[in-house]
């Protein structure tokens, strides 16, 4: 099929629910992508966060090859070899929190976060911040602030408030004896790439165990090496009662997880499940992810590398600049102007942006992007970022 032939046929058949680009997109490696007719793009979403390690690493190929030719599919109640040696990595990686329940995605682990809040304290209220974005599904939409993805869809559940984030204050004011849980993102991402404050993240910590709550800690777009750590609360010095994480946890195989400390109780038979969490199919694929991030330590990397981008992307002379934000290659540029100009012109240069809310350009690059790429990403913002546009 030509380019054409795909769009029209996607258009023909598509949900309605995704607002469609004319880019038709076949193949990619490393930090590139290529449409159907060899274009090269620099791939700077990382399809929201989920390519850390970049497009058809061959790791992640080899894996999925091998375990899809012997097992495929294997409901929790049965042990598997993957998924024992899954659990033994992931629950390595944060101290304390010894137990994982696995699903398919980001909004999934959520999900299951807040039923095994509920189930723990016996409470069924949550705090969740201001400009959080914590997915679509019913639950994590009512933790989810922005209204645009809320209308339509009330009443959503009950007992969901939200206050200031970075606003020790406030988060005092609105957890008490009635509240099963806090949850927050140590960087925000969708909400517009603001990080977390130190005083902030250790504030909730203190709060939740002074009244009784459970911190949880969204890290489904920040975790796995995104930040310079490989989950951003690490950056923190906290230790959450449940972290949520999911993206790029299986090296863009669908995947997501629950960490689970010992303040989550009650957790027995029949509270929760899923088809598909934990199959071994899945497992080996994120079994090779957690290797390849190891092996290559890409939290490093993008440590190093998100401080090479943003010194240069502060350096940008540019009066349509009102701020550059953010912690290792996960980075905000905020304009004086509504960003979707500038996504489109950059998308004809050849490199894949995103926006975060209105104002803000958001680069989610892979971790493998070499400096060469971001040399030539700065030089292309640099040109675009200093153009006015039409909004």
């Amino acid at each position: 099929m030509n380019a054409n032939e795909i769009i029209e046929t996607e258009n023909k058949h598509t949900s309605g629910v995704y607002a469609k680009q004319t880019l038709t997109i076949v193949r990619g490696r490393g930090a590139s992508l290529f449409d159907v007719d060899g274009n090269e793009y620099l791939d700077c979403s990382s399809g929201h966060g989920v390519a850390n390690l970049g497009h058809a690493h061959p790791k992640i190929a080899e894996a999925v090859y091998r375990q899809a030719s012997t097992l495929v599919t294997l409901f929790e109640t049965f042990p598997n070899d993957q998924r024992a040696m899954l659990m033994e990595k992931i629950t390595a990686l944060v101290p304390g929190l010894d137990r994982v329940f696995f699903c398919n995605s980001g909004t999934e682990a959520v999900e299951a976060s807040f039923k095994f809040a509920r189930i723990s304290t016996g409470r069924k209220n949550f705090i969740a911040a201001n400009r959080a974005f914590h997915g679509r599904t019913f639950g994590s939409l009512s933790a989810t602030f922005n209204k645009k993805y809320r209308e339509g869809f009330e009443p959503l559940l009950p007992g969901v408030s939200h206050v200031s984030y970075n606003n020790i204050e406030a988060l005092e004011k609105a957890v008490n004896d009635e509240t099963a849980a806090v949850i927050l993102e140590a960087v925000q991402g969708e909400g517009g790439v603001y990080p977390a404050s130190l005083d902030y993240m250790q504030a909730a910590r203190r709060i939740c165990d002074e009244r009784g709550a459970l911190l949880i800690v969204d890290e489904i777009q920040t975790g796995f090496g995104r930040t310079g750590k490989m989950f951003a609360v690490q950056h923190f010095d906290v230790a959450p009662d449940l972290l949520t994480c999911a993206k790029s946890l299986a090296g863009g195989v669908p995947m997501g997880a629950v960490l689970i400390g010992p303040n989550v109780t009650n957790l027995t038979p029949g509270v929760h499940g899923s088809t598909f969490g934990g199959n071994p199919l899945s497992c080996a694929a994120a079994n090779a992810a957690l290797d390849v991030m190891k092996d290559e330590d890409l939290p490093a990397q993008a440590a190093s590398k998100g401080a090479y981008l943003m010194e240069k992307l502060k350096a940008i002379q540019s009066p349509n600049i009102r701020e550059v934000r953010g912690l290792g290659l996960m980075i905000g540029i905020e304009m004086k102007q509504k960003v979707a100009p500038y996504l489109k012109i950059l998308q004809e240069r050849k490199i894949i942006a995103l926006n975060a809310g209105m104002t803000v350009i958001r680069l989610l690059p892979p971790l493998v992007i070499t400096y060469e790429q971001i040399d030539h990403l700065v030089n292309v913002l640099t040109d675009v970022l200093t153009q006015e546009t039409n909004e």
